[in-house]
């Protein structure tokens, strides 16, 4: 059994790559996102038996949230109701060649930022648990959703089970105490979490965000990446966190905003060495090449995904067959609208065998 932690919210998003002021008063797509829950989805369509904890308000609209996570099979009833708070939304503008995808956050004072550690029946939450997922993304909300997530990591560990965690820097949300910046508060607060960790995973650039541990000859915003450098920054994330066994980084190359490069790396501490999904005849690190992307939204949560469950499987359990089911899943990603994942484990498992022509199935 699979757990994962963190809050879930509504996603109000204009049709296609429509912005805010073109489509309202109108139309709007409506779905259910977040970093965790969408860890959830991936696994359960993967096959995974799953479960779910965080907090939310009673209302028909939580209802209907609750209809989709069990229409997934993932078990929601650890999942905590409260009368105060509420249902954070986040809005999402949609890019388009070089004018970049843009996030509004309206999550102030949801549920799941007030709830306090002792109200979570955490006992009940890991039973029968084998692997905790956790992300930087609850943490940041608030100091209670921070002592949460910190309270989890340290029973999981003591349960025995195996913890991920996903950095997920969100520098607009770190700022529940100030003067601390953003980056300031993301590694103090983190630091006290990896401790408890097995697994770290990261996109290109939360190593540096959160930790401070740059990757050389690397500039995000110019869309460059040099994959090699960042067996150095996984090795000092071991390095500082001795704890770790594991460090998985995806690694996007964005050309413009409907076509990058995606691929990713896994560091493994047990044989010493970094693997890299998708390398071409020479050996050489080979991205897969992502045109016309539908929503890119969430695609670091199903690499977080089909990393933990190739791991936790036999076919795809060795570093180097682990990073590429990690990388096909998460770049088949790119073409479902919406954060979850509706990808198949038949689906991934074609990718990985070199199936990437996109023919019609008859």
């Amino acid at each position: 059994m699979y757990l994962a932690f963190g809050e879930i919210m509504m996603r109000v998003a204009p049709e296609g790559h429509l912005r805010f002021r073109q489509c309202l008063p109108g139309k709007v797509d409506i779905t259910f996102a977040g970093g965790e829950a969408n860890v959830c989805a991936s696994l359960a369509m993967l096959g995974g038996k799953v479960r779910y904890l965080t907090t939310i308000p009673d209302t028909p609209i939580t209802q209907a949230l609750m209809g989709t996570l069990r229409g997934l099979g993932i078990d929601t009833e650890c999942i905590l109701r409260r009368r105060e708070g509420r249902l954070g939304i986040y809005f999402l503008e949609t890019g388009a060649n070089q004018r970049s995808s843009n996030v509004i956050y309206d999550r102030a004072g949801s549920a799941i930022s007030l709830a306090a550690p002792e109200e979570y029946d955490f006992d009940a939450a890991l039973a029968g648990v084998k692997w905790v997922h956790l992300t930087g993304i609850t943490p940041s909300l608030s100091e209670n959703a921070f002592l949460s997530t910190l309270e989890l990591a340290k029973r999981a560990k003591v349960c025995g089970a195996t913890v991920s965690c996903d950095l997920n820097f969100r520098k607009k949300l770190w700022n529940w105490r100030p003067p601390a910046t953003s980056k300031q508060l993301a590694k103090e607060c983190m630091s006290q979490i990896l401790p408890y960790v097995d697994l770290v995973i990261a996109n290109e650039e939360d190593a540096a965000d959160v930790l401070g541990i740059e990757a050389a000859g690397t500039s995000v915003e110019e869309g460059r990446i040099d994959a090699a450098a960042y067996e150095q920054v996984a090795r000092e994330i071991v390095r500082q966190f001795p704890n770790v066994s594991r460090v998985g980084i995806t690694l996007r190359e964005s050309i413009s905003a409907d076509h990058n490069n995606w691929g990713g790396m896994l560091f493994d501490v047990a044989s010493d060495r970094a693997y890299f999904a998708q390398t071409d005849e020479s050996g050489e690190y080979a991205p897969y090449e992502v045109r016309d992307i539908v929503d890119r939204v969430g695609g670091g949560d199903s690499f977080a995904a089909g990393l933990i469950f190739a791991l936790t499987g036999e076919e795809y359990a060795c570093p180097e067959m682990a990073i590429r089911f990690a990388v096909a899943a998460s770049c088949l990603k790119h073409s479902i609208k919406g954060d979850f994942n509706y990808v198949t484990l038949d689906e991934v498992t074609a990718l990985v065998g070199g199936a990437a022509s996109g023919r019609v199935r008859r």
